[in-house]
């Protein structure tokens, strides 16, 4: 009975978590950040995206760093729950962390519409493993600098995450995790793949291949 009690009590405290995760995640950072401080509402500007990218595009490199710090800390302080508050085990940061990214992706403040997620998984990645994440944003970093698009280093840069946590690390909860966001993240990326085919995909305004492009002009 008193085992059973504890299961139920289990129970309870992932559903409030994943609730709460789910509306952490939700908070539309670029949506306030623009209408907050700039008047305009970034959903009917550049690609419509409430991330970082256009963001960045839109209202500057300031307003873009804000945003992509805001929505990784979105996933950190969703995905630090188990540990924080309740000292369950670390694999339940990774779990609870999905709840962020659902949230970001299908905000409810906003119509259940959203970003892609690249931010806020990398906040989760930082609640679980800290130097994995050191490694992440290494590799996320010199992406989009070679390539100047921020779409091409996400979608280059998950598979190769895995890769290590699949290889290196040899973590098979993290394996599956990135793996399924992995996929989600191509999914997301759908209408920027299109654009990549066709060679329409705008380049952020730093990088080697941004300065090939201004070079030639």
């Amino acid at each position: 009975m008193i085992l059973l009690q504890e299961e139920l009590i289990l129970i309870l405290k992932i559903a409030i978590m994943l609730i709460v995760a789910y509306l952490i995640g939700a908070i539309p950072s670029g949506v306030i950040i623009g209408k907050l401080f700039f008047h305009t509402d970034i959903r009917q500007i550049g690609s419509g995206n409430i991330g970082t990218t256009n963001t960045y595009r839109v209202l500057g490199p300031v307003a873009g760093t804000v945003v992509m710090a805001m929505d990784i800390l979105k996933g950190t302080i969703a995905a630090l729950q188990p540990t924080l508050l309740f000292h369950l085990d670390n694999r339940y940061t990774l779990l609870i962390g999905l709840a962020a990214i659902l949230g970001h992706t299908f905000s409810i403040y906003i119509g259940f519409k959203g970003g892609k997620a690249v931010a806020t998984s990398a906040g989760i990645l930082l609640a679980y493993n800290w130097q994995f994440f050191l490694i992440a944003s290494a590799i996320m970093l010199t992406l989009v600098y070679v390539t100047s698009m921020v779409s091409v280093a996400s979608m280059t840069s998950f598979p190769i995450v895995t890769l290590i946590a699949i290889f290196y690390y040899r973590d098979p909860l993290l394996s599956v995790v990135a793996l399924v966001l992995t996929i989600f993240i191509f999914y997301r990326h759908r209408s920027n793949i299109a654009r990549i085919k066709n060679g329409t995909e705008s380049l952020v305004h730093f990088g080697l291949a941004w300065r090939r492009q201004q070079a030639k002009k």
